[in-house]
């Protein structure tokens, strides 16, 4: 038997239940996706802030807007996310590797966590003091600061460096059979280049100007799922058995469809929840 022939009965087990899940899994794919659709709100941002709704509270305080549209994600969850695209966007111009960051940048990401958190903390024990509502949580509360979106943009795109920082070099260990070990971010100059088109991601953030928001509006959204697609991509590969067996992405498109097949029903699940229980696909009211 050929290398080749061994490599095609790992990737799919045998070829007799092979065969059913390649036809089985693109149907399910399209059914969950066609329903997702057909329930949530209609045009592109409409179908965006249904994915912001399923992971973000989506107070409009904590908000940016262009106009009166506000962005699918909070101002912290848009940071987030569109700071985990861009990590994840400079590590691919890299290649596949699979080396976690070195210690130096893991002690600045570890910093940027401890800021997310601080950060997060002040804000919500100042949940509804801003806008005086009687439904302030902890009324008596004295901020470290006053908290501000820019600030909530800022510490959501460090953390968001962190999760593409960590998540990349998993996926890769996990889903290829032959990887890069050298670390994912190595060097100052990897951070400080990320952190460069982090002020230039920030700066767009703050720039009230809808040719900037507009497209960061969808990104936000589609790296949510982006984000939950390879983290259960990783985990249906477990599942199957099939670590460190594909050459290229286009070899695991079966895994990688599992994997956005469960993101989108996990969004779906959770659409359905807050709606049952808000009756609305507004965001949390404060």
């Amino acid at each position: 038997m050929s290398e080749n022939e061994i490599h095609v009965d790992k990737t799919l087990a045998t070829p007799g239940v092979a065969k059913p899940l390649r036809l089985a899994v693109p149907l399910l794919a399209l059914i969950v996706l066609l329903a997702w659709l057909a329930l949530t709100p209609g045009g592109l941002l409409g179908k965006a802030d249904a994915v912001g709704y399923a992971v973000c509270h989506r107070i409009a305080s904590h908000s940016f807007f262009f106009g009166d549209r506000q962005l699918p994600l909070c101002a912290r969850c848009s940071g987030m996310h569109l700071g985990a695209l861009l990590a994840l966007a400079y590590q691919v111009c890299l290649g596949k590797r699979g080396g976690m960051p070195s210690k130096k940048v893991l002690v600045v990401l570890g910093v940027f966590l401890l800021a997310f958190a601080v950060d997060g903390l002040n804000s919500y024990l100042t949940l509804g003091q801003e806008s005086g509502s009687s439904i302030s949580l902890f009324a008596n509360f004295q901020p470290l600061y006053i908290p501000m979106n820019w600030l909530r943009a800022l510490t959501g795109i460090m953390m968001g460096l962190g999760i593409g920082a960590m998540l990349y070099p998993i996926f890769n260990q996990t889903m290829y059979k032959e990887w890069d070990p050298r670390p994912s971010l190595s060097s100052w100059r990897d951070l400080f280049q990320l952190l460069g088109l982090s002020i230039l991601l920030e700066a767009a953030l703050l720039s009230n100007n809808v040719f900037f928001l507009y497209p960061l509006a969808i990104l936000s959204s589609l790296t949510v799922l982006l984000i939950l697609s390879m983290i259960y991509a990783i985990v249906w590969a477990m599942i199957m058995k099939q670590e460190n067996v594909f050459s290229s992405l286009q070899q695991s498109w079966m895994i990688l469809l599992l994997g956005f097949t469960t993101a989108v029903l996990q969004i779906g699940i959770m659409d359905y929840g807050r709606f049952m229980l808000t009756g609305t696909w507004k965001g949390f009211g404060l």
